[in-house]
């Protein structure tokens, strides 16, 4: 097990190139200097960082209320206790579970684990960025496809003809993908675990997957049970709410764990542990019923956008991007003076803004605002 600080000494040239992991990204952006120097007031809305505003389950918030005289220690005696569960929740073995701080963890050790100078990532673009600045800044080679419009779908027959130029590497594949909600189907994704190449690992990033329709997307957690050279990852920021609890595990076959795991740390906040077994203890019940008031809120957003002429991409997630027809940033800034937080720029996507699926009460500030904003 390495420590925390050679850790970190083995990403510190991230660290040194501004990478942050969470979704205010890079040192030095405007959205991040929004998030740092202004304060969360009851009197603004916050759309910008794809967050839950339900919160975590009350079964969670027990568990952190009676846990937290026990933070003084770092109980690494019960971090097995957390990988039998999450195993018991998916349905795999315990050696098949690696967890970390956050799902960013793991995908930064499955960077350290896969990828060199001459092993590159393959992904599409746009995608979730920070892991894309987060190889390049650690030296690794990055293979970008675009996205294939209109279902910003992953190219996934382009992916496997660069692995196979490579000879070896990582895929990566968010799904629903970040920033444009958009899913890989389950056709898609089978295709390309029964054409992966030899000595190329896929990664599929499941962070938003419990907010998609069921009947449309499915985990690939089902070709880690199969012994495929598939790394997954899920994250209990999303669905379960609670993004600042910084708790998150990958699954995979056992050879593959133990590659990955020289670049863990391997402790993860105590009461991230307790929270995210309670929530599982729940999540038969709590998922789906999220997953519908999501999809409720989400729709009716829709369904104004709609009325309104305003273009968007269909999302299975728990945020929207909408087309604004202009500078993103520039329509940001106008947003914030409003008083709503709305996500940053994904290049090449310039005039697309992404906006989280808030509160019912959250949404219709957003609606006041961007009416104004994008009628101006």
């Amino acid at each position: 097990m390495v420590t925390r600080r050679s850790f970190m000494r083995q990403l510190g040239v991230a660290g040194a190139a501004g990478v942050y992991f969470g979704e205010t990204l890079i040192a030095g952006a405007a959205q991040a200097d929004v998030r740092v120097k202004s304060p969360k007031t009851p009197s603004r809305v916050w759309l910008d960082a794809n967050e839950n505003s339900a919160g975590p389950p009350a079964s969670a918030i027990e568990a952190m209320v009676q846990n937290a005289s026990h933070t003084w220690r770092y109980h690494f005696d019960e971090f097995g206790e957390f990988a039998r569960a999450i195993a018991a929740s998916e349905q795999v073995s315990p050696a098949q579970v690696l967890f970390g701080v956050g799902s960013s963890e793991v995908i930064a050790s499955a960077i350290g684990a896969f990828t060199s100078e001459s092993k590159p990532m393959i992904t599409a673009s746009p995608t979730y960025d920070i892991i894309v600045q987060l190889a390049r800044a650690m030296g690794k080679a990055v293979v970008e496809i675009p996205l294939t419009p209109p279902q910003w779908s992953y190219p996934v027959k382009q992916l496997v003809e660069e692995a196979k130029k490579a000879g070896r590497g990582m895929i990566y594949l968010c799904n629903p993908n970040n920033p444009t909600g958009s899913i890989t189907s389950v056709e898609d994704v089978r295709w390309l675990v029964s054409n992966l190449p030899a000595d190329t690992v896929l990664f599929v990033d499941e962070a938003y997957l419990e907010f998609a329709d069921p009947a449309k997307v499915e985990s690939a957690i089902k070709y880690v049970r199969e012994d495929k050279s598939v790394v997954v990852t899920r994250t209990f920021s999303k669905i379960y709410g609670m993004a600042g609890v910084r708790a998150g595990f990958g699954c995979a076959r056992p050879d593959l764990i133990s590659a990955m795991n020289p670049f863990m740390d391997n402790v993860i906040p105590y009461l991230g542990v307790r929270a995210g077994m309670a929530a599982l203890q729940e999540k038969s019940t709590l998922v789906p019923e999220r997953r519908k008031n999501n999809a409720r809120t989400r729709t009716e957003l829709c369904q104004w956008l709609d009325q309104n002429k305003v273009r968007y991409i269909p999302s299975q997630a728990n945020f929207i991007m909408i087309d604004v027809k202009r500078d993103v940033r520039e329509f940001s800034a106008a947003m914030f003076r409003e008083g709503v937080a709305v996500g940053r720029p994904f290049p090449p996507l310039n005039t697309m803004l992404r906006v989280t699926i808030g509160s019912a009460a959250d949404m219709q500030r957003f609606r006041q605002a961007f009416l104004k904003v994008y009628s101006a």
